[in-house]
């Protein structure tokens, strides 16, 4: 009788130390690392992602002593991931470009560290945190000549006395590309926007657009179009925000995720596990609704 107590106990204080662990949360933060040709302190056309790069996470606390040190390098997308275990608090962690960069920091791009950024809470679901830091920059040691530079500002002319509005011809045209710009999946599902798709067509397959780990995962019959009408489990939503996702990285040069990270993210989370995959969909759904502050701006086709 007493060895079975002692058994049950036994089998009792797994359960315990089972929950106990399930209940620990675990924080992740992403990033990218750009090289900021221009040192203009905002990424443009002529801006890349940095390989090689050192990236150092520091987190303090109330009294300003660090608690959290760590570090970590881009990788061939200039992307960086961190995971802690546990439940750490990283509200007051920072990101910042190490100093002694060499394997990232190419001739024309690693004279100098751009300022650190503060991480931002994405969500927290299932025991997790999902963090974001704002593009972290570096730049070189002169801007390259093809960056606008201010010049003098000419002799200003006498305004006439009634002024004229330009004629339609002499207004500049728009560039959408050049403007921030964020879609929801079912926006690129309506044909009034067909015209906007670029690169790719609502009948190019998965397996194309996002390679041999899609392939595997969807099969090679299915197109895009089918991809953003995808509902029922995690990897059709992951499907349809990536989907999603790669659209606007297309449409939009000022979008949150480079097309790189769009297709390099969406295998990685093929390859991890289902909350992974999770985590992604919900990631790409978040960047696609704009964070709230970004419209939606396509025009309907004429």
């Amino acid at each position: 009788m007493e060895s079975l107590c002692k058994l049950v106990f036994a089998v009792l204080l797994l359960l315990v130390a089972g929950l106990v662990d399930e209940t620990k949360a675990d924080g992740m933060i992403s990033g990218t690392v750009y090289c900021d040709r221009c040192k203009d302190g905002s990424l443009s056309l002529f801006d890349y992602p940095l390989n090689g790069m050192k990236v150092t996470i520091a987190c303090q606390d109330n009294t300003g002593q660090v608690t959290t040190w760590t570090e970590v390098t881009t990788n061939w997308f200039g992307s960086y991931t961190v995971r802690f275990d546990g439940n750490p608090d990283l509200s007051r962690c920072q990101a910042q470009l190490s100093s002694g960069n060499g394997q990232g920091s190419t001739a024309d791009c690693g004279a100098v560290a751009g300022p650190p950024q503060q991480l931002r809470l994405m969500f927290r679901m299932f025991d997790m945190e999902m963090y974001t830091v704002n593009s972290l920059l570096s730049q070189p040691a002169k801007p390259m000549s093809y960056c606008s530079t201010s010049s003098p500002s000419p002799r200003p002319k006498p305004a006439p006395l009634v002024p004229s509005p330009p004629p339609p011809s002499a207004r500049p045209p728009s560039a959408p590309f050049l403007e921030a710009s964020a879609c929801p999946s079912q926006n690129w599902t309506m044909p009034e926007y067909a015209c906007h798709w670029r690169f790719v067509q609502p009948d190019t397959k998965v397996a194309v657009a996002f390679g041999l780990i899609a392939a595997r995962r969807y099969g090679t019959d299915m197109s895009l179009r089918e991809a953003l009408e995808g509902r029922g489990d995690v990897y059709r939503a992951l499907l349809r925000e990536g989907t999603a996702a790669l659209l606007n990285s297309y449409n939009s040069v000022m979008f949150g995720y480079p097309t790189a990270n769009v297709v390099y993210d969406m295998n990685l989370a093929l390859m991890g596990s289902q909350r992974q995959a999770l985590y992604t969909a919900m990631r790409f759904r978040r960047s696609n609704s704009g964070h709230g502050t970004i419209p939606c701006k396509l025009n309907p086709c004429n």
